[in-house]
């Protein structure tokens, strides 16, 4: 299957989703938020220890996914009410083939977690990237990493008719890397760190900011889920920051350290490497004009308008201004 008949297919099958009942059966008091695994963050301290249930009202049911655009496909279908740290490029895809979904917060901004690798073997970096022509690589279609990648590659010069790709989630594509299967893989967290003992990536964070190439994820909902619930959404988010602000600070590391490790499925030493990569912006922070209060959108618009020059979905909206909602995260940072 090409790059693009995949990425199309699936912005596809979520714009059929769409449809579905996104219905918040309040009589039922129960949510559903998903997550992912091997990526740790403060908010998993709340959610071992039943804050979210306490503080909302309803029991919190947790789901793990392995990609964002999975993320995306389970709130079409009205099965998860609200997903955590789904990357901006998913949920770009999404909302580009027409999904109502609304971004609620920023989640993390990690440049130096989220890259590809190139097998140790073919010896190639930054000054030999055009090597990479005829090459397999395993992208996560649809995800920051494919953002990322098609950045990389349009700044190497690297044609992307001449690559192989093949649409593996992060560890799938960090195992076929260590198997010899594939050349290159691309991926975030612990599949990113299994990825880089086999080989080496082309540029490192910090140059990937300074070429504009930003990595963050957000905390998204279906904006019909967010409009009947506006309350519980803030109550939500008011925990999340909660959280981060124990983590910033310093006051809550001894204690969350071991419980997010534990609930992520990593070792403490792991999680500490992996979450010292990791930005938690604070509210006022995420409500001002450098984020969700101004250039958010244009950077959506950026994504997307890359992968449809890269032919990955079909058309872009004219503006993404109407997929960020502040107003749940404004009244939490009233609470």
């Amino acid at each position: 299957m090409t790059m693009k008949k995949a990425l199309m297919g699936a912005a596809a099958s979520v714009a059929l989703m769409t449809g579905a009942s996104q219905a918040f059966a309040a009589g039922h008091g129960e949510i559903t938020v998903g997550y992912f695994l091997e990526w740790p963050m403060p908010f998993q301290y709340a959610k071992v220890n039943g804050t979210y249930d306490e503080e909302m009202g309803v029991t919190v049911n947790w789901v793990s996914f392995d990609s964002g655009t999975a993320m995306s496909a389970a709130m079409a279908s009205g099965d998860v009410q609200i997903s955590v740290s789904q990357g901006v490029p998913p949920f770009v895809v999404a909302t580009s083939a027409g999904q109502d979904l609304q971004i609620l917060d920023v989640a993390v901004s990690y440049a130096e977690n989220d890259n590809c690798v190139v097998s140790s073997g073919l010896e190639i970096d930054k000054d030999s990237a055009d090597e990479l022509a005829g090459k397999t690589v395993a992208v996560p279609l649809g995800t920051a990493a494919h953002y990322g990648f098609l950045r990389q590659m349009d700044h190497f010069g690297v044609d992307l008719a001449s690559l192989n790709v093949v649409d593996m989630a992060p560890a799938e594509g960090a195992a076929a890397l260590a198997q010899g299967q594939v050349d290159m893989s691309c991926g975030w967290g612990g599949a990113l760190r299994r990825m880089k003992e086999h080989g080496n990536v082309l540029l490192t964070g910090a140059e990937k900011e300074e070429l504009g190439i930003l990595v963050f994820d957000v905390t998204s909902a279906p904006a019909g889920f967010v409009a009947e619930n506006p309350d519980l959404v803030a109550k939500f988010l008011k925990v999340t920051a909660d959280a981060n602000s124990a983590w910033n600070d310093g006051s809550g590391v001894e204690a969350m350290l071991p419980v997010i490790a534990q609930d992520a499925g990593m070792d403490e030493a792991a999680t500490a490497e992996t979450m010292a990569t990791f930005v938690f912006p604070d509210v006022s922070t995420q409500l001002s004009g450098a984020w969700l209060g101004g250039a958010a959108p244009s950077f959506m618009k950026g994504v997307a308008d890359v992968f449809v020059e890269s032919g990955s979905i079909p058309a872009a909206l004219d503006s993404y201004e109407g997929a960020i909602n502040i107003g749940p995260l404004t009244a939490a940072d009233g609470m």
